[in-house]
């Protein structure tokens, strides 16, 4: 009992959450204003693209962002809505409705809670390098896909094909599409020229401003976010029949598994990249769970840590949970003190927002890497990718995780193999009659058959004494397949003798029925000098029998 109290506590916060903020509070608070900055423009267009609009963007950020830095397990994680949530709940709102959201996001909440409880956080570790950069880059070519609509001033159809409906946007577009086009180019030059001007300069809050003042003054015909509320909506439970529940089941589990990787991976990447302490993965799986069931309560979407904004908050010399806290107080300012402004944002700042942000998601620096890399490599990052725009995200990294595990096999498998070694001197007379074979490597499903068909091929010897210390990892399958090759080995009538193998191992072996295909249990030896003097004397015998 107490241990189960132990490990609930360790899931829930602490007064060392905030030990250090006494004296790193100025930094913290000029991070958090920092991210806030450049958070506003995005969860406005996270919040557009979703299909549930700015509100339920910028809500989600500020209702999110709180419980996350509360309860989750990183210090200077900062969540919120983001791009790879966005291309999951586009489709969904399309099938089922923005009211399907509040429950999505309730139900997925849940979902990444229990997988904290249940300890499955570390899961995130077996997802491999080029899968996540695979995974990015598909997102980023989706996020980037589903802005041209918006940017050609075309309403997007709903649920589409993001390639498709891009094809379809620019098809339909006609002269008009210049002024929104117009737009975009504005904000993506101020993005990208500003962090030239001064690294500290926000791109895209800058971008929004100018692009802004832009429409306003030119009384440019162009769509724009539109009334936002000035003050948070009250929370409320979602209604949902049985027949609903049952039908967003389904997505509610690909956006639980979605959350729960893209989060962990973004703390994963904080904790490397900054002192500010170790992540707990578990207890962030259970902050971002509480942080979804409390936006969609709120009216929001599911959230997850954001990778950009994290980044931005270590950068600006965050060091505490206070900095997320300020982030979420800065938006729930422009909530409730600048609604208005906010509102006459135009559609096409934003989808400007979102290019240059995808166009940044996976530097070319780290492409180049990884298809210089090897073969292997660059296929999975290849396939991840292609899935990932053309499938499903989830999918993607099953696939991508699939293929990676089958290419670490084959490469493991290529590690095990079988080496004659001449016996030790002075050599005597019938040693021809005696092979020393030295197993090496991983005795496993991937290699057994393949490693062990070579020992069955030595041919005029007496005994065959198999080398075993160097085998680093022995499955059911290997041993198994050793099993049955003694045994064939010993009804040819070659005697078979087993040295060094390793204490971890022997339990397996005797289990399989290793030690029992053995012709008596004195076969098995520690000391290879033992296993040579016992062969010698057992081809002596035949020598003298004959």
């Amino acid at each position: 009992m107490s241990a189960v109290l132990a490990r609930a506590a360790a899931l829930l916060p602490n007064w060392r959450d905030y030990r250090d903020v006494p004296r790193t509070w100025r930094r913290d608070l000029l991070a958090g204003v920092t991210v806030g900055i450049v958070a506003l423009p995005l969860a406005l267009a996270f919040g557009v693209s979703s299909g549930a609009g700015a509100e339920a963007g910028l809500v989600t950020a500020i209702v999110a962002g709180v419980v996350a830095a509360v309860f989750g397990g990183s210090n200077v994680q900062v969540s919120g809505p983001t791009g790879a949530m966005v291309v999951v709940l586009g489709p969904i709102v399309a099938s089922h409705g923005v009211g399907a959201l509040t429950v999505v996001s309730v139900l997925a909440g849940v979902f990444v809670i229990v997988a904290g409880v249940l300890r499955l956080g570390q899961s995130v570790a077996l997802i491999p390098w080029p899968v996540i950069e695979g995974f990015t880059l598909g997102i980023a070519v989706i996020i980037f896909l589903q802005q041209v609509p918006a940017a050609v001033g075309v309403s997007p159809t709903g649920g589409e094909n993001a390639f498709l409906g891009a094809v379809s946007a620019i098809a339909s577009a006609g002269p008009a599409a210049l002024v929104p086009l117009a737009l975009v180019a504005v904000v993506a030059a101020v993005m990208t020229l500003a962090p030239r001007l001064h690294p500290s300069i926000p791109g895209s809050i800058v971008a929004i401003v100018v692009a802004t003042l832009v429409a306003v003054l030119l009384r440019l015909d162009v769509a724009d976010i539109g009334a936002l509320p000035n003050s948070l909506p009250a929370p409320r439970l979602p209604e949902a029949s049985l027949q609903t529940l049952q039908a967003l089941v389904g997505p509610a589990l690909t956006v639980a598994a979605l959350a729960a990787i893209e989060s962990l991976l973004s703390a994963r990447v904080a904790s490397a990249v900054s002192d500010t302490g170790a992540y707990d993965a578990d207890r962030e799986l259970v902050g971002q769970g509480l942080a979804s069931v409390a936006a969609g309560l709120f009216g929001g979407m599911p959230a997850t840590g954001a990778i950009a904004r994290t980044a931005v908050n270590i950068r600006s010399g965050a060091r505490t949970r206070l900095a997320a806290l300020v982030h979420a107080a800065l938006l729930l300012g422009v909530v409730y003190l600048a609604s208005g402004a906010v509102s006459t944002i135009p559609l096409a700042a934003l989808s400007g927002v979102l290019m240059v942000t995808a166009a940044k998601m996976v530097p070319l620096r780290t492409v180049a890497i990884i298809l210089r890399s090897n073969r292997s490599t660059a296929a999975i990052f290849v396939l991840t990718a292609l899935v990932t725009v053309s499938v499903d995200l989830i999918y993607a990294v099953l696939i991508g995780v699939v293929v990676a595990a089958f290419f670490a096999l084959r490469a493991m498998a290529r590690t095990c193999g079988v080496h004659r070694q001449a016996l030790p001197s002075p050599a005597v007379s019938g040693d021809e009659r005696i092979a020393l074979l030295r197993l090496d490597g991983a005795l496993f499903f991937g290699a057994a058959e393949r490693v062990l068909s070579r020992v069955e091929a030595v041919d005029g010897v007496s005994v065959v004494i198999l080398r075993m210390s160097q085998i680093q990892y022995l499955d059911a399958t290997g041993a198994q397949a050793l099993t049955e090759l003694v045994g064939h080995l010993e009804r040819r009538g070659i005697t078979v003798l087993i040295k060094g193998i390793r204490a971890t191992q022997l339990r397996l072996a005797d289990r399989v029925g290793v030690i029992g295909s053995l012709r008596t249990g004195k076969h098995l030896f520690e000391d290879l000098d033992a296993a040579v003097e016992h062969a010698r004397s057992h081809v002596y015998r035949e020598s003298l029998a004959a």
